[in-house]
């Protein structure tokens, strides 16, 4: 199993200090007989921008909602944050925003109604409460849409206020599960533009999940996961150039899952294929 790797410059700019925020070792989660992770380890620095990489049922979500707190895995363990994700996910989740891939805002309350409701659940009050959903308004550009039910927002828009709502108690870790999917070219851009400047802001560990290979040249470093299986860690370029016929992220990771699901990957020596740096 693929361990991680410090990435190079890569021309990528958000790849985090020195001191890793989520440590995985050997992490599991079973669903009756579907094995839906199998033996994931991981090292995240702080400040990095990380992303997932996988299609659709590659246990991606699995991943991120035991990161989380909000599912305990089978066996193995994690770290986020500084708390266990098994003894204390409580408290990871005070450090913790979490933006799902299905949208889970209250559709019958308004955009700052929305706000209001996670401010006060992640125990903001009084001037720093209103200080800080000031400052989301005006990230997400939500000033004209206050009022607004969150049910009648665009996909866009939704995506917008959602991560708002994750980030309003001004979290250490933000975990964000394919937050594109299903938006419009636009809108994926502006979001990104939002991630990319919170990113520049440093100090805020963001991990993303994704099955969009173009996204991946924003990160500092990827992981591709494939049925539950992590097949390759590094920086971008680096994975591109550590296999040979491969002319992009796409290829690469055509190749990893052809392999997967042939059955041939070599799971003994699979720490061959973790990209180090040159």
């Amino acid at each position: 199993m693929p361990t991680d790797a410090p990435a190079g410059d890569g021309g990528v700019q958000h790849t985090g200090g020195g001191e890793h925020v989520i440590v995985c070792r050997d992490l599991h989660k079973s669903f009756g007989a579907i094995e839906a992770v199998k033996g994931v380890s991981l090292d995240i620095r702080r400040g990095e921008l990380f992303g997932v990489l996988g299609p659709n049922g590659s246990g991606k979500t699995t991943l991120l909602r035991m990161l989380c707190g909000l599912l305990e895995p089978t066996s193995g363990t994690a770290i986020v944050a500084g708390y266990d994700v098994r003894r204390e996910a409580d408290r990871i989740r005070e450090r913790v925003g979490y933006m799902s891939q299905k949208f889970g805002l209250y559709e019958d309350l308004t955009v700052i109604e929305n706000l209001e409701f996670y401010a006060e659940i992640y125990g903001l009050k009084g001037a720093r409460r209103d200080a800080r959903i000031d400052a989301m308004i005006d990230m997400a550009g939500l000033a004209g849409r206050t009022r607004q039910f969150a049910g009648t927002l665009s996909g866009g828009w939704k995506q917008r206020l959602a991560l708002g709502c994750a980030i309003v108690h001004q979290p250490a870790v933000l975990l964000l599960d394919e937050p594109t999917a299903g938006v419009d070219p636009a809108s994926r851009r502006t979001f990104w533009r939002i991630i990319d400047r919170l990113a520049d802001e440093g100090g805020t560990t963001i991990l993303v999940t994704t099955h969009y290979m173009d996204e991946a040249e924003r990160f500092g470093r990827v992981a591709f996961i494939s049925f539950g299986d992590l097949i390759a860690v590094g920086g971008p370029q680096q994975v591109v150039a550590a296999h040979p016929g491969a002319a992009s992220l796409e290829d690469v990771f055509v190749m990893l899952q052809d392999a997967d699901d042939a059955g041939v990957a070599d799971r003994v020596g699979a720490s061959a294929r973790t990209v180090t740096p040159p």
